[in-house]
C-alpha cells in the first residue's frame, strides 16, 4: 500500500493510533469489569506516548520481522489479499508480545512477578489484538489510505 516514506509514516501513525486506542478501551474495559463510558475515554498524552512506542518498535523491529516471517508464506506461493493477510498476522504475533511487555512495565510495575504479569497481560491481550488488527484496524485504515491516496493527499 505505501509506496514512499512519507507514506510509510503516515500509514504507519494510522495503524499504531487505531491499535493503542482499541487496545486501550479494551483493557479498561477489562479492568472495570464491564462497559462504561468512561471506559471509552483515553488519556491523550497515554496515546500519543504509546502510539510512539508502538511506531518505533514496529518501524525497527516488528515491521522486519514480521515480513521476514511473511516471507517464508511467499514461498508457499501465498500473493494478494492473502499475502496482506499474512503480514498482519504476522505483525500481531510479532507486535503483541513486545506491547504486552511494554505495558506491564508501564503499567503494572517492576517486581519478582514480572514475568508472570506479561504473560497474563500477552494472554489477555492476544485474542483481542489479533482480531481488532485482522477485522477493524487493517481493514479500516487501509480503506482510509487509499482514499487518501487516491486524492493524492499524500
Amino acid at each position: 500500500m505505501p509506496i514512499n516514506t512519507t507514506q510509510k509514516i503516515v500509514f504507519g501513525i494510522m495503524v499504531a493510533l487505531c491499535m493503542v486506542y482499541g487496545m486501550e478501551v479494551y483493557n479498561a474495559l477489562l479492568r472495570s469489569g464491564g462497559i462504561n463510558s468512561s471506559s471509552f475515554i483515553i488519556p491523550i498524552d497515554e496515546l500519543f506516548a504509546l502510539s510512539f512506542i508502538v511506531f518505533l518498535l514496529q518501524t525497527l523491529i516488528g515491521g522486519p520481522l514480521a515480513r521476514k516471517l511473511a516471507a517464508n508464506f511467499v514461498k508457499l506461493k501465498i500473493v494478494g489479499h492473502n499475502y496482506t493477510l499474512i503480514i498482519s498476522i504476522c505483525t500481531v504475533v510479532v507486535m503483541c508480545p513486545m506491547m504486552s511487555f511494554v505495558a506491564t512495565l508501564l503499567f503494572k510495575g517492576i517486581d519478582g512477578y514480572i514475568i508472570i504479569k506479561w504473560i497474563k497481560t500477552f494472554a489477555l491481550n492476544f485474542p483481542m489484538a489479533f482480531c481488532w488488527q485482522l477485522l477493524i484496524v487493517g481493514p479500516l485504515v487501509r480503506f482510509i489510505f487509499r482514499q487518501m491516496t487516491a486524492k493524492q493527499l499524500l
